[in-house]
């Protein structure tokens, strides 16, 4: 075997090494670039809103508790998740050996089941802000968003366990090669993982979100009536505060559907779900990107976020009690 021949194989030392697939190196070069730069984005956002909870005590409340416990998983993903991802991707063989092959797709698994938990627990926290203030104040304790979460973690742990158990056990008994890491769950079991992970948490957030927007709507109406007589610009605000909500419900449920929905599309197909998929990596991304976009829908429509990065970036953070400064 040549040297030619040898740069097509992911192990060139071993007979049964899988081919890899050369690309040009400009285009190695721009992957590779692409690849640090979302990486660092989606840690980055997620690490300023993680620590601006945890810096400012003013922030420290059981929804702002929630926040950054998904702030946590994304960023997660961002660190551990997506270079591996893209690695596989980018080099098109699986460089990091057999146990990496087993945990890897545990900890994607994990992190994606567990920040689609918080976003769930969030909607229900902002229903009942909304529409049952009087329950928010006696259910939504530190307390008991702090066992939420546990929850959320261990549910997730223990869920991907069973879903990838077979897997983690024998994680080359697909691999027809050494460079391979071939990851199937089969039809059956994708189909009960859409219901679990992906239709139920849609439909909860789905209702509640338009619950929140129904009755968003109707205080408006009520102000828009009880103001129309003294003020003449009433309505026009009014309309304003409509668009607003109906804007915010859109990306929170458009977002995630998009994020979230290719991710299944074999099993819309009655495939099995694996990676050996042509298409697998596209479906992972774009679920993954959902990571980098949650710090921005979820803290940067809040202006205490704002104002909280404007203090971490100005170095105000090191002054003395910074942490007593009026952030809401």
């Amino acid at each position: 075997m040549d040297a030619t021949d040898d740069s097509y194989l992911c192990f060139p030392n071993l007979n049964s090494s899988c081919r890899r697939l050369l690309r040009p190196q400009s285009e190695t070069t721009l992957l590779y670039t692409l690849l640090f730069f979302v990486s660092l984005l989606t840690v980055t956002l997620n690490s300023l809103v993680v620590f601006s909870i945890s810096h400012f005590r003013q922030l420290q409340t059981p929804t702002n508790t929630l926040l950054q416990s998904l702030a946590v998983s994304d960023l997660l993903l961002g660190l551990l998740v997506m270079p591996v991802e893209g690695l596989r991707y980018i080099e098109t063989c699986w460089l990091l050996g057999r146990l990496m092959c087993a945990l890897s797709p545990y900890v994607f698994y994990c992190l994606i089941s567990a920040s689609l938990g918080h976003m769930v627990l969030i909607s229900i926290v902002r229903y009942l802000t909304i529409c049952d203030p009087l329950q928010y104040y006696s259910k939504i304790t530190m307390t008991n968003v702090k066992i939420c979460i546990c929850l959320c973690w261990t549910s997730s742990l223990f869920y991907n366990g069973l879903l990838l158990m077979e897997h983690m056990w024998h994680p080359d008994s697909i691999s027809s090669c050494h460079g391979e890491c071939v990851v199937v769950i089969n039809y059956i079991s994708s189909t009960v993982d859409l219901f679990v992970t992906f239709v139920a948490p849609c439909t909860v957030m789905a209702v509640l979100y338009m619950r929140v927007f129904l009755v968003a709507l109707s205080q408006v109406r009520v102000i828009q009536s009880q103001t129309a007589a003294s003020s003449v610009r009433a309505a026009p605000t009014a309309k304003r505060s409509q668009t607003k909500a109906a804007r915010t419900l859109g990306i929170l449920i458009v977002v995630f559907l998009m994020c979230y929905c290719p991710y299944y599309y074999p099993t819309f197909l009655g495939e099995d779900t694996s990676t050996r998929l042509s298409y697998y990596s596209i479906l992972t991304w774009i679920e993954l990107l959902n990571s980098c976009l949650n710090p921005l829908i979820y803290a940067l429509f809040y202006p205490w976020f704002r104002k909280a990065i404007k203090l971490i970036c100005t170095l105000k953070i090191l002054h003395a009690h910074s942490q007593e400064v009026m952030i809401l």
